[in-house]
């Protein structure tokens, strides 16, 4: 492993440009390109195709082509995860969803983020910081999770809501940016 790659699984600012990074891209994309070619009825496939993209995945996951990511193994999903159609993870950091998760249709999940100096970010470095959804946590479509964030257990994001800050378990959050709407009582 070069040294690029492990500052960028360190969470540490890391050249994108680098030649191992760049391939494990290609790589990543050629697989999700071999997934959103599979037909609706091919789910052996589909599931061994998900299980080589991403890291880690549990058992009934589904994601419905087209999906996008950047390197795939950064990515881990628990059992019963759901991604409906167009979604797109950026993953130069970890995203880890827990178990019985759902994804509406055009969910973006970020990771890479920037320096905010313009010399440094014209120089090209970036780092990913990392994305962790709990259990039971419903992203309505369109929503975009930036880099950072950690989205508490049973948790609901509304659609189209791009979410910034931490979202505390059992609310729902939405706008943008995101704020809490309400808590989910037991009721």
């Amino acid at each position: 492993m070069g040294r690029e790659k492990e500052r960028m699984l360190a969470g540490e600012a890391y050249d994108p440009s680098d030649p191992e990074l760049r391939r494990e891209r290609e790589r990543g994309r050629d697989r999700c390109r071999r997934y959103n070619e599979t037909a609706q009825t091919e789910t052996d496939r589909r599931d061994r195709l998900l299980r080589e993209l991403f890291g880690a995945v549990g058992d009934d996951a589904t994601v419905l082509p087209p999906f996008h990511c950047d390197y795939g193994y950064n990515v881990g999903v628990g059992d019963g995860f759901f991604a409906n159609f167009g979604c797109v993870f950026l993953d130069a950091g970890p995203i880890a969803f827990g178990e019985n998760c759902m994804l509406g249709p055009g969910v973006h999940v970020y990771t890479p983020t920037h320096p905010l100096d313009p010399e440094e970010r014209a120089a090209g470095r970036e780092f990913g910081d990392p994305v962790t959804v709990g259990d039971d946590v419903w992203i309505g479509g369109r929503a975009v999770i930036t880099p950072g964030v950690e989205i508490g257990d049973g948790a609901v994001v509304a659609a189209g809501a791009v979410v910034v800050d931490d979202v505390p378990a059992r609310t729902v959050v939405g706008g943008n940016p995101a704020g809490v709407i309400r808590e989910i009582d037991d009721e």
